[in-house]
């Protein structure tokens, strides 16, 4: 599958920001789709997951309670809705998508080696 995020940009501390993430050439509901984020210097993070009916979703410590995953599968589509933006969420998110029929996300999903397809990452910069 075919992965294009988009939705980054420059935004002040205590701000909000929704990333999309389009999906096209497979069977988008097949697959379970996350994301993940770098920044510089830094190595790769997981921020969150949804399951295939989006009745399971996961988040990375440190955004949970602040950023919500969904995804729309008759538009083959993957939101992440960011709020509360701190400058340490400064970084480039990638979505990435793995075939799986889990209906619970589990460790795994939480490992970029677990995704076999990436998309191109956008820009999120927050300001103090």
């Amino acid at each position: 599958v075919q992965l294009q995020a988009s939705g980054g940009g420059l935004v002040q501390a205590g701000g909000s920001l929704r990333l999309s993430c389009a999906a096209s050439g497979r069977t988008f509901s097949n697959y379970v789709i996350a994301w993940f984020r770098q920044a510089p210097g830094n190595e790769r993070e997981f921020v969150a997951a949804i399951s295939r009916s989006s009745g399971s979703t996961i988040y990375g410590d440190r955004v949970k309670d602040r950023f919500t995953i969904s995804r729309d599968n008759a538009e083959n589509t993957v939101y992440l809705e960011m709020n509360r933006l701190k400058p340490e969420d400064t970084a480039v998110f990638c979505c990435a998508a793995a075939m799986s029929s889990a209906i619970v996300l589990g460790r795994q999903h939480r490992r970029g080696s677990t995704y076999t397809d990436w998309g191109q990452g956008t820009q999120v910069t927050v300001s103090s």
